[in-house]
This record gives structure tokens, C-alpha cells and sequence, in this order.
């Protein structure tokens, strides 16, 4: 299968990392990924804030640029979400049967948990993670697409890794796109609570399916001078055991690399 990678806005300009590890792991599973060129944004700013006219150049970009791709795969619930549920009401609204058309034609879009267990059948990916870990489901990967315990699964298969239960998991972690600027005092209250939580549970890394949301709780996290880090869901399954180095002397031990969460940098810009 032909894999076409939409990496969304926020990876491609702050979390490059993430698109990489995609790729990364898909390849290492089999699968054949391509990167068009031509993907902007999804266009889900603009129908969030109720400018779904301005949202049809962006519908019509993205048809255009993922066209020939068998499915679609994004690391990100949130944008994922935005092209299953929001292009067919932009192309409504837009009064263009063509465009209709043109979503109901395109390829299946995929939150990269959800290609992982339900189109690749798979939950262990051959990851090595030795941390201790917690899991936060983001809202859009939790309600809009019922991704269930699908990224638990494929983390519990993760050779070495301790993961750790995030009380209050279920709640929003208060982001919310452009809801953290226009409602900022709340959306702060609210990345405190999930901060809260996720220190209580002593873990080292925060991981979760969307930069956006880690954006906002890392960001929080580095303030406070916790010691958590935080990281995207694929680049800790694109983790593999380190490589043992050959011996180089008579009588000396293998050595290996040594295995560290290798993080994206948070709002604060700690890593």
C-alpha cells in the first residue's frame, strides 16, 4: 500500500521530528510512504473559528496533493479528525457537487494508531522504550475518532517501557487551538490540571498522538522545572534497541548506545 504522510502544519514547522519518525516506523513495518510536497494546512483554524469559506482553497489543495495515495496516514487525532468530519461540510456549504464528489472519492484518512492496529493489525512494532511513561489521549483522537485504547495497546507491546496510569486522562488538556488564545486564563487553569496529574504519577516522559496538546502541557511543565519530558507517540515506537557495537580490542565488552528519549522541544523551549 501506497501511504501518502500528512504531517500536519505544527510538525512540519515546529516538531519535524515527529514527520521523520513516521516515516521512520512505517518503512521499518513494510509499509511504502510518500511525502507530497504540494500538503498545506488542513484547513480545520478556519472551520474552528467559523470561516468555513475561506477552509475551500485548503479542501482543494489537500484532494489535489493526496490524490494517487491508497490511504492517508497523520500523526495527529486533531487533523485526522478535521479532513473525516469537517471536509464534507466545507465542500456543502461551498455549493460545488464536484467537490462533493471529490471527498467522497478521496483516499481514507487515518489517525497513525488506528493504520497501526486496524489496517496494518499490528501492536507490537518492535519499539524499546526503558522509561517511565504516561499516556494522555487528546480530545480530538479520543471523541471525534474513538481511537479507544488503541495507542495503549501498541505502548504496553514497547520492550522496557513502565508506563504509568494519567489520572484524569479523559479530560481536556485545555489547548483547544485558537479556544487557548481567545480564553487563554481557562485554557491555562486547565493545562495546569493535566500538569498536576501528570507530575502525581512520577513518570519521565509525557507522551501523547498530537504535538498541539503536548505543546500546551510541555510548555507548563518546563515553568514548573518538573524534569518531564515530553514526546509524540511515533517517535517513541520509532524507538529501537540500541545497536551492540562489535568488539574492538581483546578482552573488551560490547558496548551500546546508550537509549534516551530524544523529545521534542516544549513551548518553553526545554527539552
Amino acid at each position: 500500500m501506497t501511504v501518502g504522510l500528512m504531517v500536519t502544519c505544527i510538525n512540519d514547522a515546529l516538531f519535524p521530528d515527529t514527520g521523520k519518525a513516521v516515516v521512520t516506523l512505517l518503512r521499518r513495518l513494510g509499509v511504502e510512504v510518500t511525502f507530497p510536497a504540494a500538503q498545506t494546512c488542513c484547513g480545520q483554524p478556519m472551520v474552528n473559528t467559523g470561516y468555513l469559506d475561506e477552509a475551500v482553497p485548503l479542501l482543494r489543495n489537500h484532494l489535489d496533493a493526496f490524490a494517487g495515495c491508497e490511504a492517508i496516514v497523520a500523526p495527529s487525532g486533531s487533523c485526522a479528525g478535521s479532513v473525516r468530519h469537517q471536509h464534507r461540510l466545507v465542500a456543502e456549504r461551498s455549493g460545488d457537487p464536484g467537490l462533493v464528489r471529490g471527498v467522497e472519492a478521496a483516499p481514507p484518512v487515518y489517525e497513525l494508531t488506528e493504520y497501526l492496529v486496524d489496517v496494518l493489525g499490528v501492536t507490537d512494532v518492535g519499539a524499546y522504550f526503558p522509561h517511565r511513561v504516561t499516556y494522555h489521549p487528546t480530545c480530538h483522537s479520543l471523541r471525534m475518532l474513538g481511537v479507544g485504547d488503541r495507542p495503549l495497546s501498541l505502548l504496553r507491546a514497547v520492550r522496557g517501557i513502565r508506563l504509568e496510569e494519567l489520572p484524569g486522562a479523559d479530560e481536556c488538556c485545555g489547548f483547544g487551538g485558537t479556544f487557548a488564545m481567545k480564553n487563554a486564563e481557562t485554557s491555562i487553569a486547565m493545562g495546569n490540571d493535566k500538569a498536576r496529574h501528570v507530575r502525581s504519577t512520577g513518570a519521565e516522559v509525557l507522551v501523547a498522538g498530537d504535538n498541539s496538546c503536548l505543546m500546551h502541557v510541555g510548555g507548563l511543565l518546563s515553568r514548573q522545572r518538573s524534569g518531564v519530558r515530553v514526546m509524540h507517540l511515533a517517535e517513541v515506537l520509532a524507538q529501537t534497541e540500541p545497536v551492540v557495537h562489535s568488539v574492538t580490542s581483546a578482552g573488551s565488552a560490547p558496548t551500546r548506545e546508550p537509549a534516551s528519549p530524544s523529545g521534542a522541544p516544549t513551548a518553553g523551549g526545554s527539552q
